[in-house]
């Protein structure tokens, strides 16, 4: 089964915002057996809808849709759809009590004649129930293919595809099964891994498809299983999983694409009763968010300081100026001596401390562009490493970022 996904604003196309509804609707999709051939994003305009519709019809029989159901004048998705299937608004009341509702509960302001007309959808159409906004989603089928067209607001879409999208489809077609299994690796680059699994590739089966998926400082290797059996899938994935651990075991260091290096070191602090603190300079915070951002990150994340200037590392960290004196601001000492600072502040058994230049320039050190120091603290002593990792200032910050997961890692196993 074959589905095009068509984002439609003009938001979109001029950089204003990121078309991230499609990830989420391709990968959704994915997961009940449902294959994404196009995604799609088009202005705000009728003709180009309309064609954009017509080709994807021809292509593929699932087409979903999403932007352009607002109250505003420039939101004209549901005209078009009602000239496409040559069709007429009608008003569902259902959608209107909903309206008047949400207005009555969250909005001070009286609900306006504009409000109103989201109760309007085209008369062939089922009524998908937006419960998180006032949009309603749409299903239209024609000619045995199935078109859906949502809201673009992503928390109202992301609903609708869970509550009342999926649910459907599921129900409307038979799909094979399609299961996927991410493998996370560390500190092996993606050729060199290639390489060595090279063999443990060539003998995967047919219905089994691995892909490498790099990034700064890791590569994923997901593993897709396509087929009508699902214990066969998941016991041929399994079993090629385990065979692959025998190869690279020592890097691997988590599965599925939710299971990362920070959340498997959590698992690891929690599991020895640890905690962990950091101190940044040119990670700018970078490594306190990924931690903060896992539910549940208080048992054993402390907190952070985001010390930038160096006077902020006088201040803040209570740093000796005449240890930057004496080594610069961006070296292996002043490193060790944030990572021991922070363990100390925040009363944690491990700490990270990151310091060096990002660039484009060279700022308050003398080191390289691209030179990164990274010290952790440890229940005992501190140790730090130097990099070199790029002239490029996004590319240094998070394979800084990446290495120094790596380095704690390796210290909790």
């Amino acid at each position: 089964m074959l589905a095009e996904i068509i984002t439609i604003g003009d938001e979109i196309l001029i950089g204003q915002i990121i078309d991230s509804n499609s990830a989420f609707i391709g990968k959704e999709l994915n997961k009940i057996g449902v294959d994404v051939h196009q995604i799609s994003s088009i202005k705000d305009d009728k003709q180009h809808i309309l064609d954009a519709i017509e080709e994807a019809s021809n292509r593929v029989n699932l087409v979903l849709i999403t932007g352009g159901l607002g109250p505003t004048k420039d939101d004209i998705t549901k005209h078009t759809i009602c000239e496409y299937f040559d069709d007429i608004l009608v008003e569902n009341k259902d959608v209107l009590m909903h309206v008047e509702r949400l207005f009555a509960k969250y909005i001070s302001t009286p609900i306006s004649d504009v409000n109103k007309q989201q109760a309007l959808v085209p008369s062939k159409s089922t009524v998908l129930m937006n419960l998180y906004g006032t949009a309603p989603g749409m299903w239209l089928e024609k000619d045995d293919k199935v078109f859906i067209s949502m809201p673009g607001v992503p928390y109202e879409m992301k609903g609708l595809m869970k509550d009342e999208v999926l649910p459907r489809l599921q129900k409307r077609f038979n799909r094979p099964y399609i299961i996927h299994k991410t493998i996370l690796t560390y500190s092996m680059g993606e050729s060199a891994l290639a390489e060595k699994i090279e063999d443990w590739e060539n003998n995967l089966p047919s219905y089994i498809k691995l892909a490498y998926l790099p990034s700064l400082g890791k590569v994923r290797l997901r593993l897709s299983a396509r087929g009508s059996d699902k214990k066969l899938l998941q016991d041929t994935i399994e079993h090629k999983v385990s065979a692959l651990n025998l190869i690279i075991g020592d890097i691997i260091v988590g599965y599925e694409e939710d299971e990362t290096i920070e959340k498997r070191i959590g698992q690891l602090l929690v599991k020895q009763g640890k905690t962990l603190s950091v101190a940044e300079s040119c990670t700018g915070g970078k490594i306190a968010q990924s931690f903060a951002a896992n539910a549940g990150a208080s048992a054993y994340f402390r907190g952070g300081a985001v010390t930038y200037a160096t006077q902020s590392k006088i201040d803040v960290l209570g740093i000796d100026p005449k240890i930057i004196k004496r080594y610069t601001v961006t070296s292996i000492e002043v490193a060790e001596a944030m990572a021991l600072a922070a363990k100390e502040k925040f009363k944690s058994d491990y700490a990270i401390g990151t310091t060096g230049n990002a660039g484009p320039e060279k700022g308050d050190g003398d080191v390289e562009v691209g030179t990164v120091f990274i010290a952790i603290a440890t229940p005992k002593s501190v140790f730090s490493e130097k990099y070199v990792f790029s002239d490029l200032r996004e590319r240094t910050i998070e394979k800084a970022v990446n290495k120094s997961f790596e380095l704690l890692l390796n210290l909790l196993l």
